[in-house]
């Protein structure tokens, strides 16, 4: 039996490490994406040997539209017919109200989260199309349904998705295709640190007092999504901690 091919953006740490790590457990066959070309290159040595499939690392910069159509061009001919487009790649820069904010900052946030995923959709999906079949799954985030402080440029690039995610299902309701939005809440990766910019002492704390998520729990709804009968269609899940109930409002114990 041909295995399926999933296509994982921002898979050098994080939720995509986690979704590597899942989906090559299950028996896909994985084209990982990010900028560390010498993470993604550990990563597909990692797990190659210790499971049955073939790993394809595709290093590019997801805002640099040029670097992804030539790397998808450069696709074997074997590794074209992708299954899966997971949308993972992105970040957020800092905690800074929005009339103090860093507008080079906020472009590679926007760029990353917004304009990347469209691009890897815009370029991969008319092949899944042709096919007649495929799976579009966006990494969304609790912070798409309200602003929070200190997060609004992030908090609107999450609302993008939402919006994408949304539009892209409309889109193709009259194909095989499937869209799913999976939108995570408090979630422990370098992700945090990069919001903090690179405090990590920072990061740690914002954890601190509450049992919160890690990449490998949202790799496992995501993989719930994908593993889905072709007929259901998960279009969204919110995941939380047990104890986080909304964007702002957690218990914390101290």
């Amino acid at each position: 039996m041909e295995k399926k091919i999933v296509l994982i953006t921002g898979a050098s740490s994080g939720i995509g490490e986690g979704c590597a790590r899942k989906f090559a457990s299950q028996g896909w066959n994985l084209i990982l994406n990010a900028r560390d070309a010498a993470k993604l290159e550990a990563l597909k040595a990692e797990l190659e040997e210790k499971w049955s499939i073939e790993v394809y690392v595709a290093p590019f910069d997801v805002r640099d539209r040029a670097a992804i159509a030539a790397s998808l061009d450069a696709l074997p001919q074997r590794w074209q017919a992708i299954d899966v487009l997971l949308n993972n790649a992105g970040l957020v820069i800092g905690v800074d109200k929005e009339f103090e904010g860093n507008l080079d900052e906020w472009d590679v946030v926007i760029d990353t989260n917004i304009k990347g995923l469209l691009a890897m959709t815009r370029l991969v999906v008319p092949g899944m199309i042709a096919r007649g079949r495929g799976h579009i799954i966006n990494i969304g985030s609790i912070a798409g349904e309200a602003a929070y402080p200190g997060g609004s440029v992030y908090c609107a690039t999450k609302a993008a998705v939402r919006a994408l995610s949304d539009g892209l299902r409309i889109d193709l309701v009259d194909t095989p295709l499937r869209v799913t939005n999976i939108k995570p809440g408090m979630v422990e990766t370098n992700f945090t640190v990069v919001r903090y910019r690179g405090d990590k002492a920072a990061a740690d704390d914002f954890y601190r007092g509450i049992h919160v998520l890690t990449g490998d729990d949202v790799a496992e709804t995501v993989y719930f999504a994908a593993a889905a009968p072709p007929h259901i269609q998960i279009a969204e899940v919110l995941i939380m901690p047990t104890n986080q109930a909304t964007g702002t409002i957690s218990y914390k114990k101290l």
